[in-house]
């Protein structure tokens, strides 16, 4: 992606974010930036501590698992450069459409670091299908604890999440599918394009053809790397599970900064394991707006948060859990690709 277009998506999503505040905040009656602002200054110090700690371990444990996964395909990295993997990750793909420049991004800073291309393509790979693995795991987990909290939410909610279950655990089952029977996975998909072809459906079939080559290529050396290496990718699915829970447990915590009772947190966490199988499919940017609508039903739909303070506790989750969370992941991005341009030039300077 071209840097005016970097700058464009930058800039298109901060109006959009910019949009979405305005929209969730001219929903409410009474609250404004300068009471959410009051809130916070009032708010239980320890509990908006854990708050914030939980924002740092959504994109600290991606990097730990990164780390992991590198490592157990015999690329030792530091945790400073998984570090890096993992912010550009979080930040590119908030401001990219259809959070397209987040593995990309990632993938780049391995590669300076001298990861092979195809060896941070397949960990880049194994490591989203672990992360939507926990999400559908998380997601079953709220149904089978707490049943009730999906028939509580609006119409509209409902069909969000159980579409994005759907799309979720298709997915994640695709994903397995393509690892143990790829080819004829890909020689069906390769028929369908020739099909549509005859029918004048589609024009210049060669393209498609060649980039299915090459998704069955990486998919092939991702089951390869796979093979037989089951304790390493239980213990990355694990990393995954926490980071997950780590951004779902912030509106918990944040509910308990503004004075909630912890015998409703819990419920609280389960709730937000419904959601965010609502918002993940929906293409970033665009999927701020779906995330704040479907929280503030949720927390309403609880019964013992006023629509009011739903409206609240949306507005202080989303802005540590994503918001802040990205720019601090931009800020971070920016400072490790300027470490990386300084040690080139002195690289270049040697020879």
């Amino acid at each position: 992606m071209s840097t005016r277009k970097k700058w464009f998506w930058t800039l298109f999503s901060l109006a959009l974010a910019a949009l979405s505040i305005w929209g969730v905040l001219s929903q409410s009656k009474k609250w404004s930036l300068t009471g959410i602002l009051e809130s916070l200054r009032s708010a239980n110090p320890l509990w908006l501590g854990a708050a914030v700690l939980c924002t740092a371990l959504f994109v600290l444990l991606e990097a730990v698992a990164l780390f992991v996964l590198l490592k157990g395909t015999g690329y030792r990295e530091s945790f400073g450069g998984s570090l890096l993997y993992s912010t550009s990750d979080i930040y590119f793909s908030a401001i990219t459409p259809s959070a397209t420049g987040g593995q990309p991004a990632s993938a780049f800073f391995m590669i300076k670091d001298g990861v092979p291309a195809g060896a941070a393509t397949v960990t880049l790979l194994v490591n989203l299908i672990l992360y939507t693995l926990s999400l559908v795991i998380l997601g079953l987990g709220s149904v089978i604890a707490a049943p009730g909290l999906f028939f509580g939410l609006r119409t509209l909610s409902r069909v969000l999440i159980a579409a994005g279950f759907v799309i979720q655990l298709g997915l994640t089952a695709l994903f397995f599918l393509l690892l143990g029977k790829g080819q004829a996975v890909f020689d069906l998909l390769r028929r369908f394009v020739r099909f549509l072809n005859r029918k004048k459906l589609l024009h210049h079939p060669e393209r498609r053809l060649q980039k299915l080559d090459e998704v069955q290529d990486e998919f092939e050396t991702c089951a390869r790397v796979m093979k037989g290496k089951g304790p390493m990718l239980l213990h990355a699915l694990l990393w995954n599970l926490l980071q997950r829970a780590s951004q779902l447990a912030v509106p918990m915590c944040m509910y308990l900064a503004l004075g909630g009772k912890l015998k409703n947190a819990l419920l609280l966490f389960a709730s937000q394991c419904l959601v965010v199988m609502g918002y993940s499919p929906v293409p970033v940017p665009g999927g701020m707006g779906v995330a704040d609508f479907l929280m503030v039903d949720a927390f309403s739909g609880l019964g013992f948060i006023p629509v009011e303070e739903a409206f609240r506790l949306d507005m202080l989750s989303r802005g540590l859990s994503f918001y802040l969370c990205v720019a601090v992941s931009g800020v971070i991005t920016l400072l490790g690709y300027a470490a990386l341009h300084r040690r080139d030039h002195k690289k270049e300077r040697k020879t």
